[in-house]
């Protein structure tokens, strides 16, 4: 793989109209589905308005801009040309700030960016239980436009099929992703005409595109216009995961995509429904579905299905992608990366984010128990992604890019005025829900920081306590040990420190391999790294050499296939008669300056259920020794 990554690859040899089609099934899902509840939530949700001319053009004319600012300008514009050899995501845009110690020379605080990065992808789980949760209600919700007979039976609907969402998750999506891409084109050709339909009974809803119809909204409603806000923003939710998937496909497809079918559907769709308000106000309780004629309501609802699926797969797969970047980059323990397709490195499967997205999902479902109750806890996460999203950028534009800082303020400042608008709206919705995203957030930054630090802390301990490389060298120098034939491999996190497990093995057992392998493995701030820069090698006489390998946080490590490669290098091993040594940690608790007690407890928590080293690095089972190692932390 070149340092480009599998994105890269791909994009030359496939052409744009299939890069396309993939991509509008993949990135647009999460946006291409709101429609299903963002006019209803503006006119008949808690913080409605009436459906009078006014305010109809109002709504429509603050949606419209919405996806002209955030989308178009905002993301498919600017952020995503912060991308980090391809890759986008909150993660790799934070591993795009200098690396500068303190405060850089306009005044940025790296250890606070990157703390704001990582909240950043904390609440992006959040994201990720609530997005399939409020799509697949929204769209099984049209069942109750037909007969209220269905009225018992949406959430245990909704919950099946989440159950049978999260369960094919383990087969790998490459099995149906050929089928996103057509079926969301349908979709949206679908809400085009739907739209259509009613805008040419009622063309004077195209007068929304004066903007000064949203200014005359807020003058005659003052705050409780503002509170509608929070649900103008359920219209442009899906621009982080439009950012996040940028890696798959490249900007191209994603650009095209955008401008030549999903803006003009949903456009489209927006005015339709607003056309049909103006038609007849009682439409505010559903007016995505009351678009369709009643014959064709059934069918409406299984594409709409179709599509929340397709919308929810988008989050999950991210949920994904986004724990195996915090992994490489150590923010999260070892877990299960399971690849799905051997064709698509990017398809992965990680059990224990699906288990524990599903029984969230479960639970939100059956806890609010309709999409306009979910309304309420959708977009708070979001839009601070969205704001800590926009500080990141104007220090990669004045950092990297070497934007004047006029410019980048005034960038800065056009982006950060909408999102901290769309912010103090959905603030508002607080108490009724919207502390759901905000405590699983919480949550997940905590486990995140405290795995960072408590691994820092464990570092520095063992750095301690080890003997200098230098120093055990001259000590096998000076007194040579029995050597036995074979190949060793002593794994460290330490960098010129000697393993404990090679200290250990030469102290307790007398003897040393004819050949000794002292190696580590990096995870570098880049996706990828080619695998010419992957290797380096230092020999220290004696038959031993220091060994570093370096990964990108978008590469799964395997160190047996990557240090194979050495032997071109002038490393004398033998793959079959090698033997690798690792320390195994037992973390004890302590009252030592770290960490606080409980998060200690949490780290050692974490750390039992990570996945063992010998499966994370691909190691051969049967040629690795275990040797314990107590760390007080």
């Amino acid at each position: 793989m070149d340092a480009q990554g599998p994105s890269g690859d791909h994009g030359r040899r496939s052409g744009l109209l299939p890069l396309t089609l993939t991509a509008i099934g993949i990135v647009y899902g999460d946006i291409g589905t709101s429609p299903l509840y963002t006019v209803r939530e503006c006119f008949f949700g808690e913080h409605g308005v009436p459906p009078t001319q006014e305010n109809v053009l109002g709504v429509l004319s603050l949606i419209i801009y919405a996806l002209v600012l955030v989308i178009s300008v905002k993301y498919i514009a600017v952020v995503m040309r912060a991308d980090n050899q391809g890759e986008g995501g909150i993660l790799a845009l934070t591993a795009l700030v200098p690396p500068r110690n303190g405060s850089g020379a306009n005044g940025f605080n790296r250890p606070a960016l990157i703390l704001l990065g990582i909240f950043g992808a904390a609440l992006l789980y959040g994201d990720g239980m609530i997005t399939p949760a409020i799509s697949v209600l929204g769209a099984v919700e049209g069942l109750r436009i037909a007969t209220p007979l269905f009225d018992h039976y949406i959430v245990p609907l909704a919950v099946a099929i989440l159950v049978v969402l999260f369960v094919v998750q383990k087969f790998g999506t490459h099995r149906v992703g050929g089928l996103f891409g057509p079926v969301m084109v349908v979709w949206f050709l679908t809400i085009s005409a739907l739209g259509i339909r009613w805008i040419v009974r009622a063309p004077s809803v195209l007068g929304a595109v004066d903007p000064r119809h949203a200014i005359v909204f807020f003058r005659a409603h003052g705050l409780p216009g503002f509170t509608v806000l929070g649900a103008v923003f359920l219209a442009v939710t899906g621009g982080e995961a439009l950012y996040a998937d940028m890696g798959h496909f490249g900007k191209r497809p994603i650009r095209f995509a955008w401008f030549s079918l999903v803006l003009p559907a949903l456009l489209f769709n927006y005015f339709g429904q607003g056309a049909l308000l103006l038609h007849d106000a009682q439409a505010a309780r559903q007016p995505f579905f009351l678009l369709a004629p009643a014959w064709a309501l059934y069918p409406l609802v299984a594409v709409a299905t179709a599509a929340a699926i397709i919308a929810s797969q988008a989050l999950i797969s991210g949920a994904f992608s986004l724990t195996r970047q915090a992994i490489q980059l150590g923010y999260a323990p070892r877990l299960d990366v399971e690849h799905t397709s051997s064709r698509a490195v990017g398809q992965i499967y990680v059990p224990q984010v699906n288990a524990a997205l599903a029984a969230g999902t479960i639970l939100i479902v059956i806890g609010f128990r309709s999409s306009s109750a979910l309304a309420a806890a959708y977009g708070i996460a979001v839009t601070m992604t969205m704001v800590i999203t926009a500080l990141l950028l104007h220090v990669i534009a004045t950092e990297r890019w070497k934007w004047p800082l006029p410019v980048a303020l005034g960038v800065t400042a056009l982006f950060l005025t909408i999102d901290l608008s769309f912010f103090g709206a959905n603030l508002l919705k607080v108490l009724h829900g919207g502390w759901l995203p905000l405590v699983m957030g919480t949550v997940i930054f905590t486990l995140m920081t405290t795995w960072k630090t408590g691994r820092r802390i464990v570092a520095e301990r063992l750095k301690a306590r080890a003997i200098p490389l230098e120093q055990f060298m001259a000590a096998v120098t000076a007194t040579p040990p029995i050597r036995v034939p074979g190949t060793a491999v002593f794994m460290t996190a330490q960098p010129r420190g000697t393993p404990p497990a090679l200290a250990h093995n030469l102290r307790y057992n007398k003897i040393l391999h004819e050949h000794v392998i002292v190696l580590s493995v990096f995870t570098g701030q880049t996706p990828y790294v080619a695998a010419k820069d992957q290797l380096s090698v230092e020999k220290l006489g004696n038959g031993v050499y220091d060994i570093r390998i370096r990964y990108g946080f978008m590469q799964d490590p395997n160190v047996p296939e990557t240090l194979n490669r050495a032997r071109s290098m002038g490393v004398e091993m033998d793959p079959e008669d090698t033997i690798y040594f690792l320390g195994r940690e037992t973390i004890i608790v302590t009252e030592r300056p770290g960490m606080a007690m409980w998060r200690e407890r949490l780290f050692v928590l974490m750390s039992r259920n990570s996945v063992r080293a010998t499966a994370y690095f691909r190691l051969p089972l049967e040629r690795v020794v275990e040797l314990g190692v107590q760390v007080e932390m």
